[in-house]
């Protein structure tokens, strides 16, 4: 290995780039172990070739190297050869053309229908308008798929146009409308009802965030019920409930209601239209349920596994 090219782009990370200390570290280890590596093909790091490349990326997948430490391996070998490219030590970039291995997509995390039911029991054994609040935050959430930041932030002014819609505005300010359930309908009515019944007797101030927003809050800089005091919220219910609390978030119910709706017959695009995903690429963390719905129907539809008398 040249150790003078390393240092010299080493150099570089730290003064241009501003690279901490443990990055410029890593960028060490990746670049000595590939430097190694290469001297076993009989290569050297700076004059490496795109084939010696490809070989030292099998090598890694060999060894059992997950996908993201390769692709950080790989990502530490770009930067340096454009670093020589640019500096005039090469002519050409052996690693521009090289993908690194696809890191496999987590499944998220998702509750089942009955746990989702023990929330809600849960929710209904508050008093009060708490007791309200927590209904139809669950409501909204479960049967609309929200993100968290739409739920927390809903005016009022998005239950204007329809009563069986609800208007959101979600990321790149892009509006998309969502039909609601009986029962989310009933418990937003419910929430409202003693919420402005408590109304005359707020201040002045108070009065006003709640004349905008659905959950107002009387604390909060923004006006309404914060992200963080709903996860709490959600929290609190989960324990209620006799469920793991780490299991549950905002997010887990938004993907419970993705979940829940292809696996009871709900196409990919209808569902991508609900979440607001961009892109149905998104959407598609979700296929897992498709698959499994699919093979259950083979296994139960098609004439050919059934038993049959010979």
């Amino acid at each position: 290995m040249s150790a003078r090219q390393v240092e010299l782009f080493l150099d570089m990370m730290a003064a241009e780039r501003g690279a901490a200390a443990n990055t410029l570290a890593a960028y060490r280890r990746d670049l000595e172990d590939a430097a190694e590596r290469l001297t076993g093909q009989g290569a050297d790091l700076v004059s490496a070739q795109t084939e010696h490349l490809e070989a030292l990326l099998t090598g890694l997948a060999e060894d059992g190297l997950s996908a993201a430490t390769s692709a950080r391996r790989l990502s530490a070998l770009k930067r340096f050869y454009r670093f020589l490219l640019k500096e005039g030590l090469r002519s050409d970039d052996p690693a521009q053309s090289l993908s690194g291995p696809k890191k496999p997509r987590p499944l998220p995390k998702v509750l089942s229908e009955d746990e989702v039911d023990r929330l809600f029991e849960a929710a209904d054994t508050l008093d009060g308008v708490a007791g309200y609040r927590a209904r139809a935050l669950l409501e909204l959430l479960y049967a609309g798929g929200l993100r968290v930041s739409e739920l927390v932030s809903l005016p009022l002014a998005a239950f204007a146009r329809s009563e069986g819609l609800i208007s959101v505005v979600g990321k790149g300010s892009k509006e998309r409308f969502i039909p609601l359930t009986e029962p989310a309908l009933e418990a937003v009515a419910a929430y409202r009802r003693v919420r402005e019944e408590e109304l005359p007797g707020k201040a002045a101030s108070t009065r006003k965030k709640a004349e905008r927003f659905l959950f107002p809050s009387k604390t909060a800089a923004q006006g309404h019920l914060t992200r963080e005091r709903f996860a709490q919220v959600l929290k609190e219910l989960a324990v209620a409930a006799g469920l793991d609390p780490g299991r549950v978030s905002p997010h887990v119910l938004r993907h419970a209601f993705a979940t829940h709706l292809l696996a009871n017959g709900a196409d990919l695009r209808s569902v991508q239209t609900l979440l607001g995903h961009a892109d149905v690429s998104t959407t598609e963390i979700y296929t897992h349920v498709l698959e499994a719905r699919l093979t259950a129907l083979v296994h139960d539809a098609h004439p050919l596994s059934r038993k049959r008398d010979v």
